[in-house]
């Protein structure tokens, strides 16, 4: 999705999204409902969702919000999230974080990849492209670190963990491009 859902409401203010913006949990929030949200609790961690609780170190403001940025009010609630975004999206994150992360993060870049209308820069896809097709090889290959016709499903572990390293890699290179797009110098 580019934005909310179309019958969708804030949680925070509970009225229609104005300059929505998806946080890396999933979650739509008005830009400004959730940089309230922050400003009343810590002004030096991220905020949490309200909903799931998880920490909002990422938000993305939809496709409608970025082409009213000549809007005054849009743009000073998207000045705003950049600066949220540059204080807390850039941050390494623990590996529990990383793969509650992952299903937005492998979404939003499999929905650009295959949107012939978005850019994402040659180098990113390269190296996406090169990540999954060495995971791959490796998965399919009869050579294994563990070889699963002696240790039977257990062998299927270091496959296992390939294809989430690939997967960690390529969500991280993806989380990067969203920082520098939405957020970063």
């Amino acid at each position: 999705m580019d934005g909310p859902p179309a019958n969708d409401w804030c949680s925070v203010c509970h009225g229609r999204f104005r300059v929505p913006c998806q946080a890396n949990c999933s979650h739509w929030f008005c830009g400004d409902c959730i940089m309230l949200v922050w400003h009343h609790g810590s002004a030096i961690q991220p905020c949490k969702c309200p909903l799931c609780r998880r920490q909002i170190t990422l938000l993305v403001p939809s496709e409608t919000s970025q082409r009213e940025r000549h809007n005054p009010e849009v743009a000073e609630i998207l000045q705003k999230v950049q600066a949220y975004n540059r204080l807390f999206g850039g941050q390494t994150s623990g590996l529990i974080q990383r793969m509650q992360d992952l299903p937005f993060l492998l979404k939003r870049l499999l929905r650009e990849i295959m949107d012939p209308q978005r850019s994402l820069p040659l180098v990113i896809r390269a190296r996406v492209y090169i990540a999954m097709i060495l995971s791959a090889i490796y998965i399919l290959s009869p050579v294994d670190i563990i070889p699963e016709g002696i240790l039977g499903i257990v062998g299927l572990l270091d496959d296992f963990l390939i294809g989430l390293i690939c997967f960690l890699h390529v969500a991280a290179i993806y989380r990067s491009v969203l920082y520098y797009r939405h957020g970063g110098s």
